[in-house]
C-alpha cells in the first residue's frame, strides 16, 4: 500500500480562539462524493464510508503541509475525526505556546490558508475503477487507512505510482479506446470513404 496525499479545497475551515481554551481548528480534511481533478488519466471521488473504519482505528497526525512535528494527534486525544454527511470532519485542539502553532495561526485566522488534505492508504478492495458516460476513467476510493489530515498552501492532486499500476490494470481489463480516439478513428473511416 502506497501512501497518496489529495487536497480539497475546502472553504470553511474554522479558527476557534478564547481566553480561558487552547485554540481549536475544525473543518473538513475530505469530501464525499466529489470529482477530484484530472490525476494523470483519471479522477477520483471518495465514497461514503471510506473514513468509517480508519476513524476509530488510525493514530492519524495534525501536520502542515503533510510535514513535521505533529500540532495535534488522535492517540493524544488532541486531534478527532468523524465521517459526517460531506466527508472527513476534524477538530484539533492547538498548543498556544507551540511556536509552531503560533505561526499558523495568524495565517488561518487572516484567510491565507484556508484548505486542507488528507494523506492515505489504499485498503485491499477499498478502490473501484469504471468510467463516466463521457469515457473519463473513475476511481471511486472506498476504504483508507489514513496517515495525516493537514493544512496545505497549495491543494495538489497528486497521483502515485498505485494509482497509476491500478489504472493500467483496469485498463487492459476494460480495453476500450477513449473517447478522443474513437472520434479520431471515426473521422479516419469518413475520409477514407
Amino acid at each position: 500500500m502506497d501512501r497518496e496525499i489529495r487536497a480539497w479545497a475546502v472553504s470553511g475551515l474554522g479558527l476557534e480562539t478564547r481566553a480561558d481554551k487552547a485554540p481549536m481548528l475544525r473543518g473538513h480534511a475530505a469530501l464525499f462524493d466529489t470529482l477530484s481533478e484530472d490525476l494523470g488519466g483519471f479522477r477520483e471521488k471518495i465514497a461514503r464510508g471510506a473514513f468509517a473504519e480508519a476513524v476509530g482505528r488510525d493514530d492519524v497526525r495534525f501536520l502542515v503541509n503533510h510535514e513535521g512535528l505533529p500540532l495535534a494527534r488522535t492517540a493524544s486525544k488532541t486531534l478527532r475525526l468523524a465521517e459526517d454527511a460531506r466527508g472527513l470532519a476534524f477538530e484539533a485542539d492547538l498548543d498556544p505556546a507551540d511556536p509552531d502553532v503560533a505561526r499558523l495561526m495568524p495565517k488561518i485566522a487572516r484567510g491565507d490558508l484556508t484548505q486542507m488534505s488528507f494523506a492515505f492508504h489504499v485498503m485491499p478492495d477499498g478502490q473501484d475503477w469504471g468510467q463516466d458516460t463521457d469515457g473519463t476513467v473513475v476511481r471511486t476510493v472506498k476504504k483508507v487507512r489514513l496517515s495525516d489530515v493537514s493544512v496545505v498552501t497549495f491543494p495538489a492532486y497528486t497521483a502515485t505510482d498505485v494509482a497509476r499500476r491500478s489504472l493500467d490494470d483496469w485498463r487492459k481489463i476494460h480495453a476500450r479506446p477513449s473517447a478522443p480516439l474513437n472520434l479520431l478513428r471515426a473521422l479516419q473511416a469518413q475520409a477514407s470513404i
